[in-house]
């Protein structure tokens, strides 16, 4: 029971239930923050994780391209040389 007041007893016992509601609330909040941070995080993560993927992908594909195009080359150039040196015999 509340000591005696000025104040209506009944309105110091609601504060202060009120009060105790929230120191109460405050480490659940605080936990639901956390999980929620680190969900954000851990899905930064995987995002950063799948473009860089990707980006790695294009430029292997890139590389693939140009070797691909220079064995082609090679072929076309040496067929290149060597009518040349027939023609110039």
């Amino acid at each position: 029971m509340a000591y005696p007041t000025s104040v209506n007893s009944q309105i110091t016992d609601s504060v202060t239930q009120a009060n105790v509601k929230v120191l109460g609330d405050s480490p659940a909040i605080a936990m639901g923050n956390l999980y929620q941070a680190t969900a954000q995080a851990l899905a930064n993560a995987a995002h950063n994780a799948t473009t860089a993927q990707q980006q790695t992908n294009i430029t292997a594909q890139a590389a693939t391209t140009m070797g691909v195009a220079l064995l082609y080359s090679l072929d076309t150039a040496s067929t290149g040389i060597a009518t040349e040196k027939i023609l110039n015999s």
